[in-house]
């Protein structure tokens, strides 16, 4: 491979990898505002999400285009084929983020009007945990860092406990009066959506400590049940 070629497909790597990294705070910025929209009840803001999300979907058909024509073209080994694997199967992880915060962001009409609870704050804190770990594995794919990748893997059991905790709060605020028992179902929708935007992120943790190190996460991620934990 001659220096001219080495320096052209380094830069169609950068080109990826920063192409990825704006999918990336396209998702991010989709789940935040589908959040804040739950949280505030705000319709504009939802409708902004949903609004947003063919972007989002459009990006990861563009950037599916590019692996494969550098599958196809370059033939690449070792790191440099790990980083093309890595960044396809992480567009689709982003893609699968960007459509749980439409879908999140869909139950804010429901949601309108519903009497204010505790149930609601507790979406949003879990939202802002999930948020950040969106944040953190997306800055670890950015610096090639192996620690904040393993750090988001290993917390997505915080995520399921979030989820835990909520979901017996929403089903005790359902016994006592049935009359939430609509309003209580979309949150535990949204909160169901939140836990698995969790399992996404630690998905892309895993893939970038693959692109890293070659190799994979051995052991089994920490999850909990949330019918027999205590």
């Amino acid at each position: 491979m001659t220096e001219h070629t080495v320096r052209s497909f380094s830069a169609d790597l950068e080109e990826l990898s920063g192409d990825i990294a704006r999918m990336g705070g396209l998702a991010e910025d989709a789940l935040s505002d589908a959040i804040q929209s739950i949280a505030t009840r705000d319709p504009l803001l939802a409708a902004g999400v949903v609004a947003r999300d063919p972007q989002i979907d459009t990006m990861q058909v563009e950037i599916e285009k590019k692996i494969l024509r550098l599958l196809a073209l370059r033939q690449p080994l070792a790191r440099d084929l790990r980083q093309t694997i890595s960044g396809l199967k992480i567009a689709y992880e982003l893609e699968r983020i960007g459509d749980l915060a439409k879908s999140i962001a869909k139950r804010t009409k429901v949601l309108d009007g519903a009497e204010p609870t505790g149930a609601f704050k507790g979406v949003a804190r879990m939202g802002r945990l999930v948020v950040a770990q969106l944040k953190r594995v997306l800055d670890a794919y950015s610096a090639l860092e192996t620690d904040a990748a393993t750090s988001v893997w290993t917390r997505d059991e915080e995520v399921d406990e979030h989820y835990t905790s909520l979901f017996r709060e929403v089903l005790t605020y359902m016994m006592e009066d049935p009359r939430m028992i609509s309003s209580c179902t979309h949150l535990l929708f949204v909160a169901k959506n939140l836990e698995r935007v969790g399992d996404h992120c630690t998905n892309i943790a895993e893939e970038v400590h693959f692109l890293v190190t070659g190799e994979t996460l051995t052991t089994e991620r920490p999850k909990v049940d949330v019918f027999t934990s205590k």
